[in-house]
């Protein structure tokens, strides 16, 4: 029977590689629902081919546009109702969910609430509310199946095994597009440089976030919410190769890894068929081709926003979503070439430091933590603090 399907982010990385995968396997779902933000032709195009009966876009001039492009039969809607139309539709069973920052925390939050299975590309959902979205997450029964990697890698090595005799998880992380450059260099990065990523093709924030280690930070907090493991069991250990996605360490020192080329197809259609697994979704890795795979820690001295991130985890409650609201608008400004590289992090720690977390917060508080963050970051960089 053919499951439907939305996808919240449809014309971003994750969700053209979910249709790719959805493509290959016409007989098992049916998009029903599309979600995106300003992309007018692509979103066009995957309506005309996908057919969904419902779309959503960011705002109402680009919803407009897109209405006077597709089918008749279409609706259109937008903003963050639009978003959660989408999220909530009847006839869907599985929602994919991929957009890129806070903003796909809500519909995310509706969907669970609905009882549907989330396949969860939208990291920020679980970094900035991973109290509330677990709780939510069990009192509503859904599923919570992981599509970033890394955690897709540490779900399959966990399948069958019993978390309490995990000793500890392993994050491999890439290393980013500066990961060999001095302190020095990186003062003059450019934006062309960071989105030079030598592994992933991703879009440019993640991209950004993988340069800072931000990501593999972001990261750590979404494995602690996702398999209830202490900070101090979850270690990131650098692995340029980006062959072993991530791995399990258990108590009788046995290590279990996940491995395969890096395509992002992999975890997002073992999300979609979890628990089988479905033949199709890319070529197979040849052992005998890698040649050599390393590893070593982080250099957290080049890197602090990995320190950062650890530092936020801990101290809990509303300071995770500071961490990413302000990380999302030093990127923003980064991308935009109004502040340098090396400016991102000092506009995390800035905000982090004025700071003081709101313990256990609703979905209000963790709404207002977000917009106060957001205002407080954009201040500190118009006023040049951290501008070299």
């Amino acid at each position: 029977m053919s499951k439907g399907v939305a996808i919240l982010g449809s014309t971003g990385s994750i969700g053209r590689n979910t249709l790719r995968v959805i493509a290959a396997q016409p007989d098992r779902f049916t998009i029903k629902a599309l979600g995106a933000g300003r992309n007018v032709d692509r979103l066009v195009d995957q309506v005309h081919r996908f057919r969904p009966e419902l779309v959503a876009v960011t705002d109402a001039r680009t919803a407009e546009e897109v209405k006077a492009r597709v089918p008749a039969g279409v609706k259109v809607y937008w903003g963050e109702e639009g978003l959660t139309s989408v999220a909530t539709h009847p006839g869907v069973q599985i929602v994919v969910s991929a957009l890129v920052g806070f903003v796909g925390l809500v519909p995310t939050l509706r969907a669970i609430r609905e009882g549907k299975r989330i396949a969860l590309a939208n990291k920020e959902t679980l970094v900035a509310a991973g109290e509330l979205v677990m709780n939510e997450v069990r009192r509503w029964g859904a599923e919570l199946l992981p599509v970033d990697s890394e955690h897709s890698a540490i779900f399959q090595c966990l399948n069958g095994e019993r978390i309490s005799e995990a000793a500890r998880l392993w994050l491999t992380a890439s290393g980013g597009a500066l990961r060999d450059w001095t302190r020095g260099r990186m003062e003059s990065a450019r934006v062309a440089d960071v989105l030079r990523h030598p592994n992933w093709t991703m879009g440019h924030k993640i991209t950004v976030d993988s340069a800072t280690l931000m990501n593999k930070g972001l990261e750590v907090i979404e494995a602690h919410w996702l398999f209830g493991v202490p900070y101090e069991q979850i270690e990131v250990v650098i692995h340029p190769e980006s062959i072993v996605h991530s791995a399990v360490e258990f108590v009788d020192g046995s290590l279990v890894a996940q491995m395969a080329i890096p395509d992002m197809r992999i975890p997002i259609q073992y999300a979609l068929s979890f628990p089988e697994r479905w033949p199709g979704a890319v070529e197979s890795l040849r052992l005998t081709e890698i040649g050599s795979l390393h590893f070593h820690p982080p250099d957290w001295d080049r890197f602090p926003c990995l320190s950062y991130a650890y530092e936020a985890g801990r101290s809990g409650g509303t300071m995770p979503a500071v961490l990413n609201a302000a990380n999302e608008v030093a990127v923003e400004w980064f991308l935009r070439g109004r502040i340098p590289f090396l400016a991102i992090e000092e506009t995390v720690r800035r905000v982090m430091d004025m700071h003081d977390p709101v313990p256990h917060p609703d979905l209000e508080a963790i709404v207002q933590a977000d917009a106060w963050a957001r205002k407080t970051a954009s201040y500190v960089a118009e006023k040049g603090k951290v501008a070299r």
